[in-house]
């Protein structure tokens, strides 16, 4: 698809005017909004950027000057302790710093339902509608990189792009599912947690599109509805008794909030309840109790509504539901057969190669997927039988390619560690890298590295594998498909 120009992006901002939002379906919500001038002019105005802090490769103080040393100026995410703000419409995935895995871009009002759902290692989570994957990789680092999280969407091409962000940053506690999450199976077990961010009309991201303003239609909220009242009500069944269940989306529409959430509390009576929460740094506004000639529970204002206005954010909705403990509980699910018969020796090679203490792979267990090659996922991750895994854990080491060699995801992961085999580059040779160019190395470099695969790295951050070519050169190995955003770089 062809990048709108800047001048396109421009007139499509310009189309949110105030009197543009004044005569679209935005208007049916008056009576909800407190100041709507304020609303609507929020809406005409670009959505800052916000990117977080990868919590296992570099803290929030130390990615904001890697930020500034690259001329850009950021400020803290207020509410988002590992989040940072930076100008609208700056291009991150053009960044080495984004390229090495050590930060993600998200919507900051996007991060918050990984937080509602009141996280700890342990839990067992599933994820019903994952993709693009950031708040996938927030629950995961949450459980701290270990445990069973499950990550589902229902478009394979969608995992795909999920699965490039986890293992950019080095995830080993995912399971990737592809199915219609509506139909979420039995077999799979209970979990303590489950995110339900619904497909939904997308009226709260018109400052990222606003395109979108002119294809508006209130019928789309009725058209939705019954599919997101489907995920909800399967999330429940598979919520363990005493367990969370956190139901969000992207939009204003009570008929896609408030509405879904109070007919499934009224599906389980006894068993459901809303619970009140709060979110320090933001301000929030309480759920609608009475929409288009319906009075609704009190207790749907426990839920909150984020307008763009209030926090210089998109607009979101979230309910948090807790299951009642008394409720019955299931059998533990089968988990799923992995094969790593011959992973023992691959991961002695590698820490052989690389000078990897003696234990250093206790704390993960490897598994044959494909024949590609081998994944990598954390000791106690046991994904279930049902449904059928997209992929289990970080794909991290080729066995089928001459010579063997690592991913650029499993590079990143253990590139850190190693005691030899490394090059650590210059800043222009780190462009020429990412950009997959053949660059020349310095003396140092060549004294200090053999000829053959090495973990490149730059100034400590692991970007990738490279090889050293007795002939003299230095090639990149990094992924093409991680490179095209490069391309146009400063």
């Amino acid at each position: 698809m062809t990048r709108p120009t800047r001048s396109a992006r421009n007139s499509e901002a310009a189309s949110c005017t105030p009197e543009a939002i004044a005569a679209s379906p935005l208007a049916r919500y008056r009576d909800l909004i407190d100041d709507w001038d304020a609303f609507a002019a929020a809406l005409g105005r670009p959505l800052p950027t916000c990117v977080w802090a990868n919590p296992s490769r570099i803290s929030r103080d130390e990615l904001a000057l890697l930020i500034a040393e690259d001329g850009l100026a950021s400020s803290p995410q207020p509410g988002l302790p590992q989040a940072l703000s930076l100008a609208p419409g700056v291009r991150t995935g053009q960044r080495w710093w984004y390229c090495a895995g050590l930060a993600h871009a998200q919507e900051s009002v996007s991060q918050l339902p990984a937080q509602l759902l009141d996280l700890e290692p342990g839990q067992r989570v599933l994820d019903m509608c994952a993709a693009p994957g950031g708040k996938t990789a927030q629950i995961a680092f949450a459980l701290g990189n270990r445990g069973t999280v499950v990550a589902n969407d229902i478009s394979y091409m969608r995992i795909k792009a999920l699965q490039g962000n986890l293992d950019r940053l080095g995830l080993v506690n995912v399971t990737t599912t592809c199915r219609d999450a509506s139909n979420w199976p039995t077999a799979s077990g209970q979990f303590d947690r489950i995110l339900v961010d619904a497909p939904c009309s997308s009226e709260g991201t018109l400052r990222r599109n606003p395109s979108l303003l002119a294809r508006l239609d209130p019928a789309n909220a009725q058209r939705l509805g019954p599919r997101q009242r489907l995920l909800l009500r399967k999330a429940v069944h598979r919520c363990r008794p005493g367990g969370r269940v956190v139901y969000s989306t992207c939009t204003f529409s009570p008929e896609e909030n408030e509405l879904v959430v109070a007919d499934i509390l009224a599906e389980f009576p006894g068993t459901l309840r809303l619970l009140q929460v709060s979110l320090p740094g933001w301000e929030t506004s309480p759920g609608v109790t009475h929409w288009d000639g319906r009075d609704l529970a009190p207790e749907l204002a426990r839920s909150l509504r984020f307008w763009p206005h209030r926090n210089d954010s998109g607009g979101f909705f979230i309910a948090v539901l807790e299951k009642d403990a008394s409720a019955p509980a299931e059998p533990e699910p089968e988990p799923a057969p992995l094969d790593d018969a011959d992973g023992a020796e691959w991961l002695e090679g590698l820490r052989s190669k690389y000078g990897l203490p003696d234990d250093y792979w206790s704390g993960y267990r490897v598994n044959r997927q494909t024949r590609r090659g081998l994944h990598l996922m954390a000791a106690d991750h046991a994904p279930p039988a049902q449904p059928p895994a997209a992929g289990s854990g970080l794909f991290f080491h080729r066995t089928n390619a001459r010579p063997p060699k690592p991913t650029t995801g499993g590079a990143m992961l253990f590139g850190r560690d190693v005691a030899q085999f490394a090059l650590d580059l210059s800043e222009s040779q780190r462009d020429a890298y990412l950009r997959r160019e053949t660059f020349a190395p310095t003396p140092d470099q060549w004294e200090q590295c053999t000829p053959g695969q090495a973990v490149a790295r730059y100034r400590g951050h692991v970007l990738g594998i490279a090889v050293l070519h007795p002939s003299g050169v230095i090639e990149s190995q990094f992924p093409s498909r991680w490179s095209a955003s490069m391309a146009g770089a400063d």
